[in-house]
């Protein structure tokens, strides 16, 4: 247990961020087709950086203003971080199944933000 528990935190913390990165640089650079799965796939990694936005300014906010346990507020951002992120790993899901740039990308960042937002709401 304490292995998984390690893997989902190394891939919320490092492999996530890095490939939210990677696939924005790789979007600008590749030709982009208009192609169903393609909008669907670049959606879902829309909804995968929104997602990972939420995130970082939780954190950020956390900082200057810490929360009490079970405060509604944070909860309302758990929930909305996590549906953001269902969303998101739903269009890349729907979106993986043609070549597309960051079809991976979308998948493996919407996984990565549905983890993250698992596991915080897991430490509440």
């Amino acid at each position: 247990m304490a292995s998984v528990i390690f893997v989902l935190f190394v891939s919320v913390g490092l492999v996530t961020p890095l490939v939210l990165i990677w696939g924005w640089t790789r979007w600008v650079q590749r030709p982009k087709p208009k192609t169903l799965t393609s909008i669907l796939s670049l959606s879902g990694f829309a909804l995968a950086t929104s997602s990972a936005i939420l995130a970082a300014s939780l954190w950020a906010y956390a900082h200057v203003h810490p929360f009490g346990f079970y405060d509604p507020s944070l909860l309302r951002i758990y929930r909305w971080g996590t549906m953001l992120s269902l969303a998101g790993l739903l269009f890349a899901v729907g979106g993986a199944w043609r070549n597309s740039s960051i079809r991976w990308h979308a998948l493996i960042c919407a996984f990565g933000t549905l983890s993250f937002w698992i596991l915080a709401a897991s430490g509440e």
